[in-house]
């Protein structure tokens, strides 16, 4: 089990979240409570960053536009020594933090994985469930081993990897990349099963099948070469 002495920070990039946020800050707070929960908007046009600073986060923002540069903004700002990095949408399970940071620090690991399981027809759409395994699979016939979901965004990390990790992506590719550099530098990294829910009402997804899904393809062809 974790310690009172371990500092961590729950890391929500967030844009266009208002329908989700202050669920993903109270299940949090209640899963991790001596954890900071920070907020980071990337220029809602809803009311995101005042539903988050009400639920009790701290909120800062990132106005360049894209998942992989407000991850690298959070990585480069927050000073931790466990780091959660999980969407704003209210799909990923919050009560399975403490057991993914317990994997984290018993087993010495610099990244764990929550492999989505679904919990509704409607959580998880046809082509990104598709995208998802034929980029797993490829990662698997180059690196003889991969994930098994290679796309997750919820994510547990040592302050290891967050402070030598170099973003280069800046959209909702900076999963593909996080999961490449781990393979590449073969980091000590495990993958624990998570329940996956559908989006609450009035949350929408931000991320195209086809656009991001070829653009993630493309970017971790390019890491690996």
């Amino acid at each position: 089990m974790t310690g009172p002495a371990l500092r961590i920070a729950v890391l929500v990039p967030c844009f266009n979240e208002e329908a989700a946020v202050a669920t993903v800050v109270s299940d949090f707070r209640k899963a991790l409570p001596t954890a900071q929960i920070f907020v980071y908007d990337n220029n809602s046009r809803d009311r995101t960053i005042e539903i988050a600073r009400a639920a009790g986060a701290i909120v800062r923002s990132e106005r360049r536009q894209g998942k992989g540069h407000v991850v690298r903004r959070m990585f480069a700002d927050i000073d931790a020594d466990i780091y959660v990095l999980v969407d704003g949408d209210a799909t990923y399970d919050a009560p399975r933090a403490p057991r993914m940071i317990d994997a984290l620090v018993n087993d010495h690991l610099d990244m764990v994985v929550g492999f989505r399981v679904d919990q509704s027809v409607t959580a998880y759409r046809p082509g990104h469930r598709t995208g998802n395994w034929m980029l797993t699979s490829f990662l698997s016939s180059v690196f003889g081993q991969a994930f098994k979901d290679i796309l997750s965004g919820y994510r547990v990390f040592s302050r290891r990897f967050v402070k030598s990790f170099p973003v280069l992506s800046d959209g909702f590719e900076i999963e593909t990349e996080l999961s490449v550099h781990a393979l590449e530098l073969a980091l000590p990294v495990t993958e624990v099963e998570t329940p996956y829910y559908a989006r609450p009402e009035g949350s929408f997804s931000k991320l195209n099948t086809w656009r991001d899904g070829c653009c993630r393809s493309a970017r971790g062809w390019c890491w690996i070469r």
